[in-house]
């Protein structure tokens, strides 16, 4: 190392442009505990989250997952603070570096991860789902795999689909998990 280049401890030292963020790799499923445990220390962290929907009995529930699985995004909340301390962070594994260097995000990519998180998750299933009314769908019903239609409406719950059963147009309530797309 020459006298110039600074040394990885003194990185972590220098303070961090207000409109930057470090990424941060966590233990396989503890995204949770690492962010509870960065803001605990006072630490701006940022978990950014993926609204998905599970079937159950009871129909379709929104469920909410990392964006990005194993990363968090965090910042100093004050200018002194030094980084170091998330290195042993639990929940933490390794503060993602290149080189020496820890990688950084501007604030306005974090604003656009933000603006597509909130869209997302505001969404509804219609919304977020790949099926559309007048669209062709593929039945995967045991009894009828195979079977060709067009899709009159999408709710929540059920997919209308209109079949042509014994030459004759006739709409079937199905399930989402029921049809799949033609491509």
């Amino acid at each position: 190392m020459t006298q110039n280049s600074p040394t990885p401890d003194k990185l972590f030292l220098e303070s961090t442009p207000p409109d930057r963020w470090y990424l941060a790799y966590t233990k396989p499923r503890e995204e949770k505990i690492a962010e509870v445990n960065l803001q605990q220390q006072a630490f701006d962290a940022y978990l950014p989250l993926y609204k998905k929907f599970k079937k159950t009995e009871q129909g379709p529930v929104a469920l909410f997952e990392p964006m990005f699985p194993r990363y968090i995004l965090f910042r100093p909340s004050k200018p002194e603070q030094s980084i170091s301390a998330v290195r042993s962070t639990k929940g933490i594994a390794t503060i993602v570096r290149f080189g020496f260097e820890p990688a950084m995000l501007h604030d306005d990519l974090v604003q656009r991860i933000r603006q597509l998180e909130q869209d997302r998750n505001h969404a509804t299933l219609q919304e977020l789902s790949n099926l559309k009314a007048g669209q062709t769908v593929r039945l995967k019903h045991t009894a009828l795999g195979g079977v060709e239609g067009l899709i009159q409406s999408v709710s929540s719950k059920r997919v209308a689909v209109l079949l042509e059963i014994l030459g004759r147009p006739t709409v079937v309530q199905l399930e989402h998990h029921q049809v799949e797309v033609n491509n």
